[in-house]
């Protein structure tokens, strides 16, 4: 198998990681030695393993969709929409244990690392002379990056959680019953995954298609900027060096032109793309938009799931950004009634817009993994607290400069900063960056409880009662249950 044509083997894949398709995280029936020996014998099983790790990406509903909710509806960005309770419980700051959505969302990750942890185990014990050494060791690395980015996501939302680096074969509570790591110890290990995966992986698979879809040292760079950013021991040195690493990739990443370039369609595995989910809309489709976009579009009448806010709307209209406002959200009259922008039904309401293409449900619309944008304001971000703010000014103004918007007017440092992140919050709007960016930067009490949010149909404002402990979200109830060495996070 050419590694060029990894994703069409995706779905195949999963006869070599069966085992992950087990819905509980940790909760696996055992794996007999003859199954996994004779799973991973031979060049082809170990590139459809690698496959079935990637496929994470694509078919779990944590990066589909649920990732906007845990950053977007949880913050100022969106309100909830449909009518799943567990999912009001984002917008509405009141999140319990038993949201079938964190269940899911945990379980997700942690089936996305047990497939990574697999390839990670298995791939360097095969003997098959058409595997070269140096593939062999791009694959071990591609799926460190891939246990990093999942355990990422699970330190940013849950904090300290249990860290499984090795297969799970057995379902012996003594081997199952994992307690939660320190946070630190969380990022420890993603900072080593990717430092390892950053030294095998090459900058470019020689094809854009490829080069977008799997990770690469690009990849790799990006995303240590990110976690260098979000630790709470932040290293704004280490952040700045590999972003510039990032900026100056030979892999050549560049600004988009234009904006809207990013979100047609028409133009995905593009220049600023670092890395992004291949949804092909035949063998690998992505169901999400069905859920978001208006009417007019969908050819449906039931009220869809997520709503741009109206704090959202102002803060674009504050800045004169037409541009990414008109990329980001669609305005349509509704045939329902929304608590926050129309108490009559066919009142005017906007719409999620950055995943607009829609075929029978089986989109190729796409979320950006990692994307040069994110990385340049992270770059303007490190630059500002190091005290270099006239140089952040230079980063910011490139991302301004694409939305035909003048230079920041910020000129002090603490100026900066709040510019930083309203840049961020307009340039990267339902892309799952919102509530990371406001923990990050201490405000995330401040921004949410001081939000003038008046609920249409009962005349009431809305109280998020934000505190510090709502930043993680709850273990769920149901992993408690399971295994006894895990406690709750403070507050649930």
């Amino acid at each position: 198998m050419t590694t060029k044509y990894i994703f069409r083997y995706a779905l195949a894949a999963s006869l070599a990681v069966s085992a992950a398709s087990c819905k509980k995280s940790l909760d696996l029936q055992p794996i007999s030695d003859a199954t996994v020996n004779n799973s991973y014998n031979t060049a082809s099983q170990a590139e459809a393993a690698l496959a079935g790790a990637y496929n994470t990406f694509v078919s779990s509903d944590y990066y589909i969709w649920d990732n906007t909710y845990t950053s977007d509806v949880r913050s100022d960005n969106h309100y909830a929409g449909g009518d799943n309770p567990d999912f009001f419980q984002y917008d509405n700051l009141t999140l319990t244990a038993t949201n079938s959505k964190v269940y899911g969302d945990w379980s997700n990750l942690y089936n996305g690392i047990l497939k990574a942890n697999t390839v990670i185990q298995r791939v360097p014990l095969i003997t098959d002379p058409s595997l070269a050494a140096d593939r062999k060791a791009q694959i071990v690395g591609e799926a460190k990056f891939l246990r990093a980015y999942h355990y990422f996501q699970l330190v940013k939302n849950w904090g300290g959680v249990p860290l499984v680096t090795v297969p799970v074969t057995t379902t012996d509570p003594a081997d199952i019953n994992t307690p939660r790591a320190s946070v630190a110890d969380v990022y420890n290990q993603i900072i080593a995954d990717l430092t390892d995966a950053a030294g095998v992986l090459p900058d470019t698979y020689g094809d854009a298609s490829v080069n977008k879809a799997r990770a690469t040292k690009g990849a790799a760079n990006a995303l240590l900027a990110k976690v260098y950013a979000q630790k709470p021991d932040r290293d704004y040195n280490k952040v700045l060096t590999y972003a510039d690493a990032v900026i100056s990739s030979p892999a050549g990443y560049a600004l988009v032109s234009n904006y809207s370039d990013l979100f047609d369609d028409n133009h995905y595995n593009n220049s600023e793309s670092i890395l992004e989910a291949q949804f092909n809309g035949t063998t690998i489709g992505n169901w999400s938009p069905s859920l978001l976009l208006p009417p007019s579009i969908t050819s449906t009448t039931w009220r869809k799931f997520i709503t741009p806010s109206k704090n959202l709307a102002n803060a674009f209209d504050s800045e004169g950004d037409v541009v990414r406002k008109n990329q980001t959200m669609l305005f349509e009259a509704a045939p329902w009634v929304d608590e926050y922008w129309s108490a009559t039904v066919n009142g005017v309401v906007p719409f999620p817009y950055k995943q607009r293409n829609l075929v029978n449900g089986n989109s190729t619309s796409r979320q950006y993994m990692l994307r040069l944008g994110d990385i340049i304001l992270l770059k303007a971000e490190a630059l500002n607290a190091l005290g270099r703010t006239g140089e952040a000014a230079t980063e910011v103004n490139k991302i301004r400069t694409r939305a035909h918007l003048g230079n920041t007017p910020a000129a002090t440092q603490s100026a900066m900063a709040l510019a930083i992140e309203k840049e961020r919050r307009l340039e990267l709007a339902q892309e799952g960056q919102r509530w990371d960016d406001l923990v990050r930067y201490g405000r995330a009490e401040t921004v949410m409880n001081a939000l003038n949010e008046t609920n249409l149909i009962t005349g009431q404002k809305v109280n998020y009662n934000m505190t510090v402990q709502k930043e993680l979200l709850p273990i769920p109830q149901t992993e408690l249950n399971r295994n006894p060495a895990l406690t709750q996070n403070p507050g649930y």
